[in-house]
C-alpha cells in the first residue's frame, strides 16, 4: 500500500494527506474490534471484587439494557471501566475519551464522572465525603449519572446474576463506534 513520503509535516503534500486519510478511514472502521479486544483484558483479575472487571462491565450493560436504557447508554455502561488496566486511578477519563467522538456529550460526562458519583456508596470508608457528587447537582447530566451509578454500576458485582455475553453487545458497540464523530473534525491530527 502506498504511504506518504514526507519526513516533516511542513514538507507534506495534498497527495500525502489523501493517502493518510485513506489509511485512517480503514483503521477507524476497526475501532469496535480493538475496543472489545481491550475490554477482554479485564477478564480474570477481580482486584478483590466479587466478580472480575470484565463481568462487572457486562453486568452493568445488562442491567442498563434490561432497565430500558437506549443503545448508546448501554454501550457506555459496557465500556465505562475499560481503562482500568491502563490507568486504575483515572480509568473513567480513558473510557470517556474512547467514547467522546461517538456519543452524546451528556453520556461522555456521565462516564467521565461515574467514579466520583459512585463514591456515594463507599467514600465514607476512606474518610472521604460520600456526597461529593452534590457539587454537580445543577449539571444537565447529574440525574443520568446518579441513575447509572445507583441503579446499574454499583450493583453489578453479583456472581449469580444472569449476565448477557459480550457477543450480545457487539452489534451495539459496532453501531455506536462506527458513527461519524460528533465534532465532524478529522480525528487523526497529530
Amino acid at each position: 500500500m502506498k504511504q506518504a513520503t514526507f519526513t516533516r509535516f511542513d514538507h507534506s503534500s495534498a497527495q500525502d494527506w489523501s493517502i493518510i486519510d485513506h489509511h485512517f478511514k480503514q483503521y477507524r472502521s476497526g475501532a469496535a474490534d480493538r475496543v472489545l479486544m481491550h475490554l477482554l483484558r479485564l477478564k480474570g483479575d477481580n482486584h478483590g471484587y466479587p466478580v472480575d472487571r470484565y463481568t462487572h462491565c457486562l453486568q452493568t450493560a445488562t442491567r442498563a439494557l434490561r432497565d430500558g436504557a437506549d443503545e448508546e447508554t448501554v454501550v457506555c455502561a459496557l465500556l465505562h471501566d475499560i481503562g482500568d488496566d491502563l490507568a486504575p486511578d483515572n480509568h473513567a477519563e480513558i473510557a470517556a475519551g474512547i467514547l467522546e467522538p461517538f456519543v452524546d456529550p451528556l453520556n461522555v460526562w456521565m462516564v467521565r464522572h461515574h467514579e466520583l458519583f459512585q463514591g456515594y456508596h463507599y467514600r465514607h470508608f476512606y474518610g472521604q465525603d460520600p456526597h461529593a457528587r452534590e457539587a454537580y447537582r445543577e449539571h444537565p447530566a447529574y440525574a443520568r449519572t446518579v441513575r447509572f451509578c445507583d441503579e446499574w454500576d454499583q450493583c453489578a458485582f453479583d456472581p449469580d446474576y444472569d449476565t448477557l455475553s459480550l457477543e450480545y453487545f457487539r452489534p451495539m458497540v459496532e453501531r455506536v463506534l462506527s458513527r461519524p464523530p460528533f465534532d465532524n473534525e478529522p480525528q487523526h491530527n497529530a
